[in-house]
């Protein structure tokens, strides 16, 4: 007899359960949104989980930008840049993301997630090689999946395990792909040994920095730039959808590679390219953290105090150092998604993260930080922490952390 193919097609139990016991985290709907306060069931709550991390989403000249770009060109391009989607727009933004990131060329794509998968999947073909840190972003990894080239991933950040890879690489093209700044843990990628690594073998490297773009260098020009590697990075790719306050990803680099990427890139070729606002809205987005440097300090200045101050509570916040991410792993996943309610019900929405998106057993609420949050935000955020700590049972940290 015949199976349908629908009888799978049933809510996870997991997930029903959660829904029962009233602690489902997913897909909250929020009603309004001003700057790092949202509004979810008629309340507001201050919003500690979003990747807006210079703030500039409800900036008036991002917004104004927008608004003249939707009445020039109007609501979207209707087709793909390859065809009739292209506008001047997007190659003023091209451009202006190449000299910034000081590269021969960039290539803007309709989502962070497209660029992942347009670049990978162009460059790695059969016979190839990609090495992919078993952490890096969804993304990544199903780029490279869908790639034609072998996959061989390694531990989170060892190198160790890297080395031993390459060693075994015998000469085949290979590509080196990895975070620059890993979204769960927030922790940086070893860049300086990768680069090197990367350098003594004959392998490429291609950085993802959705997270590092904005906020890290001196310039804000990300991870390559803290490291002073920019030149010694091959590919460099990112999204809009973070610092810049929008939609969209880029790729960065040779220009004989971009223009081979260009027409090859599936996900571009046949996409429709990024609505006119967003473009606008993303070029006066890099255009003012360009200028106004004071931005990425406050991040990441306000990142530090939360992870000092959670640290303090007994709080174990993980190996990052640097960055607006500031995860609290907890371990168990129904601790997880209490503390998650329990904080939104104090006025704090953060991120509940659990198996796949981290190993099992980490369990994490993952937490970020925006430029525009306020001294009396930040006060709200510890206090609900601090009767989290109360609840949890929690020592405050005088030994070291867990």
């Amino acid at each position: 007899m015949k199976s349908d193919l629908f009888s799978k097609c049933h809510p996870p139990q997991d997930y029903t359960l959660l829904q029962d016991a009233g602690i489902y985290p997913y897909f909250q709907a929020i009603e309004a949104a001003e700057g790092p306060d949202v509004v979810l069931q008629g309340k507001r709550k201050m919003m500690a989980g979003s990747n807006n991390y210079l703030g500039l989403t409800h900036h008036p000249e991002v917004l104004q930008a927008a608004t003249e770009a939707l009445q020039k060109f109007g609501s979207g391009c209707t087709g793909s840049r390859f065809l009739n989607g292209t506008l001047e727009l997007h190659e003023e933004l091209e451009a202006r993301l190449a000299t910034f990131l000081r590269k021969e060329a960039a290539l803007v794509f309709s989502t962070g997630f497209q660029t992942c998968l347009g670049v990978i999947t162009a460059l790695a073909q059969r016979k190839d090689l990609i090495l992919c840190d078993r952490e890096n972003h969804a993304s990544i990894l199903d780029a490279c999946r869908l790639s034609f080239a072998d996959v061989a991933k390694f531990p989170h950040s060892d190198m160790a395990a890297l080395r031993n890879r390459l060693e075994q690489t015998e000469g085949r093209p290979t590509l080196l792909v990895v975070d620059g700044l890993f979204s769960m843990l927030g922790d940086l990628a070893p860049l300086p040994e990768m680069v090197s690594m990367a350098q003594e073998f004959g392998t490429r490297i291609l950085v993802d920095d959705a997270h590092g773009f904005g906020v890290l260098g001196k310039r804000g020009a990300g991870t390559a730039e803290h490291f002073d590697l920019e030149e010694e990075t091959d590919l460099i790719m990112g999204t809009f959808s973070k610092s810049m306050a929008g939609i969209g990803g880029y790729c960065a680099g040779p220009r004989e590679v971009i223009e081979f990427v260009r027409h090859r890139a599936r996900t571009m070729m046949f996409s429709a390219s990024i609505p006119p606002a967003v473009c606008a809205a993303s070029l006066t987005a890099l255009r003012i953290f360009e200028t106004e440097p004071e931005r990425r300090q406050r991040v990441l200045s306000l990142a530090d105090q939360a992870r000092a101050g959670l640290q303090a509570l007994g709080f174990n916040t993980g190996p990052a150092q640097l960055g607006p991410i500031v995860p609290i792993i907890l371990g168990k996943r129904e601790h997880t998604f209490h503390s998650w309610q329990f904080l939104m019900d104090a006025g704090v929405f953060v991120n509940p993260i659990t198996s796949p998106a981290v190993p099992v057993g980490s369990d994490l609420l993952r937490c970020s930080f925006m430029a525009s949050h306020t001294d009396d935000h930040m006060a709200s955020f510890l206090e609900a922490f601090a009767a989290l700590a109360d609840k949890l049972s929690l020592a405050p940290a005088a030994s070291p952390l867990r």
